[in-house]
């Protein structure tokens, strides 16, 4: 397996800490809105490495943190009037629903900012008695970036990018203009605060990441160089976000915090970075209003990780009537039971996706199967071995890259409302009465009405079949 270092920009065999074992902590959203297309990029970027490292047998343990506490909360929380309990809650469980619908699977730890201030305290007290964390006059727990000769040595971008170095927060009560907030005291009518030993007030967005590693990932003989094997997130948290985190946590605990470092390129909009301030955030919940999880998934997976994505619905649905493609060749199998799958395939894909989720190559080798199989089909289509090969092909696929896995049929019913779906139901049910009555031109006239519904039907041994046309 190779990754792209984020840090050394170049890729790297993967050398887990501890052999066969491979430990991630990916940053997850702060939790006051819906969850947005970006959201999901990320989410399925990383759940791609997670099923390819669990193909290739690696034990995997997968953490992404909820941020549930924040001023963009907290804004929330006075404008709605609902408890910060409430608000988080509620967005937790919609992310979680979105990202089960994309097919992103359960991550073992989803760890909250509000449940680890402990192990935040902890770890800003062992910076303040370490004089690396300084705490000023008004209660405000600032890190001491010059105390850290690597500061820098995560983004490269330290003292050297402007624009980036306007992003780092500006306080005349700081030490260094680079220094930041591990910890803001709560002042005039802030009611959502927390007792520390240092002050009453809430944590800094940096630290929580850090703590939450060490608390979840905790080193057994602490001789290790790393605390977890790699550490992932959007491209925008390199610098400020993910050089903080480095630089707090190997100051208090005296190890790097990652081994590894992979960020996801942006989503673009018809061009444009998606940002609420321009106007086109594109929410998860609205897309799947109009297409299915799978064929979204399908579509936000066919462009590498790395690269920024270009979201428009011209691509969109180029990209379902490939995945079209491969339910057809299903439908032409089922209800064929998998045997083994090909073992040239397999591991032509296993290659590709070991090449830092090499994604374009390994969705080529996905479609030259299928056309395959269906001119293999086309001469034998009673070939069983075959079928069942193919089959496992597909359930290979299923299980690396979460799609196909769905019934055939059902597949292309999908966009039809339960409504209509009920009305389909009931024409077909009368058009076997009419044809056990043998009254033949009641039955076509039925099949006409159902063919002007944009629905194609189909006489099997099993029944009437229907799909969308």
């Amino acid at each position: 397996m190779y990754i792209y270092d984020s840090v050394k920009k170049k890729k790297l065999p993967f050398e887990p800490i501890h052999p066969r074992e491979a430990s991630i902590y990916v940053c997850g959203p702060t939790v006051y809105d819906d969850a947005h297309l970006g959201h999901a990029r990320s989410s399925l970027s990383f759940d791609l490495l997670v099923r390819t490292l669990k193909a290739l047998r690696y034990d995997v343990t997968m953490v992404k943190n909820f941020t549930d506490i924040d001023d963009k909360i907290i804004k929330k929380v006075k404008e709605t009037g609902q408890s910060l309990e409430e608000i988080t809650t509620h967005y937790i469980a919609r992310y979680l629903e979105d990202m089960r619908v994309l097919g992103v699977q359960e991550n073992d730890i989803e760890p909250k900012a509000t449940e680890s201030l402990e192990a935040m305290e902890a770890m800003i007290q062992a910076l303040i008695e370490k004089d690396i964390a300084y705490v000023v006059g008004s209660g405000d727990v600032y890190f001491d970036t010059s105390k850290d000769a690597n500061y820098g040595s995560i983004s490269h971008q330290v003292g050297s990018d402007k624009d980036n170095q306007s992003r780092v927060e500006h306080n005349s009560q700081k030490r260094n203009p680079k220094d930041f907030a591990l910890w803001k005291a709560c002042h005039g009518d802030d009611d959502i605060c927390f007792d520390t030993a240092f002050s009453r007030g809430r944590p800094g967005w940096h630290i929580e990441c850090s703590a939450m590693i060490e608390k979840h990932f905790p080193q057994a003989d602490g001789n290790d160089e790393f605390s977890i094997d790699i550490h992932g997130g959007g491209a925008d948290l390199l610098f400020p976000h993910h050089e903080n985190e480095a630089s707090q946590s190997r100051c208090a605990t005296g190890h790097e915090l990652a081994k590894y470092w992979m960020h996801n390129g942006f989503v673009n909009i018809d061009g444009e970075k998606m940002s609420k301030s321009l106007g086109n955030s594109f929410f998860v919940k609205d897309a799947l209003k109009v297409y299915d999880g799978e064929v979204l998934r399908n579509y936000l997976i066919s462009v590498h990780y790395r690269n920024d994505f270009n979201f428009n619905e011209e691509d969109l649905i180029k990209s379902k009537k490939r995945l079209d493609k491969l339910y057809r060749v299903k439908k032409r199998i089922v209800p064929t039971k998998a045997s083994k799958p090909n073992k040239k395939f397999q591991k032509a894909v296993m290659e590709a996706m070991s090449d830092d989720l090499n994604i374009s190559v390994a969705l080529a080798l996905v479609e030259k199967m299928i056309s395959e199989a269906n001119d293999k089909l086309d001469i034998n289509p009673k070939d069983k071995g075959l079928k069942k090969e193919t089959m496992a092909n597909i359930e290979f696929i299923d299980e690396l890259l979460g799609f196909g896995g769905k019934e055939p049929f059902s597949y292309f019913q999908i966009g039809i409302d339960e409504e209509t779906k009920a009305k389909i139901e009931s024409l077909i049910e009368q058009r076997n009465q009419a044809k056990k009555a043998k009254n033949y031109a009641s039955s076509d006239a039925i099949r006409n009405e159902i063919s002007a519904m944009g629905i194609s039907l189909m006489d099997t041994a099993d029944g009437v079949l229907w799909e969308k046309i």
